[in-house]
């Protein structure tokens, strides 16, 4: 059986599947024989065949060169790049929280490192009928007993955006075991501050600080693979 991390982030856009696709190739290239496994993704292209592309778990197994398929990887793609509550009410395939886990134990059967990347924040809705099932973000981290790591932005705005995710994160019982800063500048005053205010306010270390187009995170694989439980 595999060990697991989740990775959420502080909103959406902010990097999550970059931030997977380097993660799943540091351990690749280490021989630590990694997967990659998303609940629920929107925004995807079409095949010529009108079967949709699942574009994030196609980004992370381009970058990291894994041989997973993609048919593991994601049990819910949908084409409209809206919240997967709204975009599987329009186009059909709710989410159903069975074949979410079901799908996540068949990739921890044959793997051994699993990186599970959340929807948007942790309150991205993922299900939500007024008078039916709700399934939020983080009932899926709780449901496949995950622990976290919180992808951010490295820039202005950080600090607000960390601290009041960790937060409730913590309320919820939702451990983080790191933070990595996308879109870093090395030298950058500012977000020198951002790294050290975001650690002394939530007592979680940052982990890894990613440059804009890294290929590679700062980071040795062993200590990347130590988080996963």
């Amino acid at each position: 059986m595999s060990k697991n991390i989740f990775l959420t982030g502080t909103g959406t856009d902010i990097g999550k599947t970059y931030i997977a696709g380097l993660i799943t190739k540091k351990l690749q290239e280490a021989g630590m024989h990694p997967a990659y496994y998303k609940a629920a993704m929107s925004g995807n292209d079409k095949r010529d065949d009108g079967s949709l592309i699942p574009g994030d778990a196609l980004h992370v197994k381009t970058a990291s060169g894994i041989p997973q398929p993609l048919e593991e990887m994601c049990p819910y793609v949908y084409e409209r790049a809206y919240s997967p509550h709204l975009a599987s009410r329009i186009e059909g395939g709710l989410v159903d929280m069975e074949r979410v886990r079901a799908g996540f134990e068949d990739v921890c059967e044959n793997y051994d490192l699993v990186t599970v990347e959340g929807s948007g924040g942790i309150l991205c809705p993922i299900r939500f009928e007024p008078n039916g099932p709700k399934i939020l973000l983080e009932d899926i981290v709780r449901e496949l007993g995950l622990s976290s790591l919180l992808v951010a932005d490295a820039g202005l705005g950080t600090i607000n955006n960390v601290v009041l995710t960790a937060e409730y994160m913590k309320h919820r019982d939702l451990p983080i075991k790191g933070i990595i800063f996308n879109n870093w500048h090395p030298g950058n005053v500012m977000e020198e501050d951002n790294r050290y205010m975001c650690e002394a306010l939530t007592g979680i270390k940052v982990i890894a600080c990613v440059p804009w187009g890294a290929d590679d995170l700062d980071i040795a694989a062993a200590d990347l693979a130590a988080l996963y439980e």
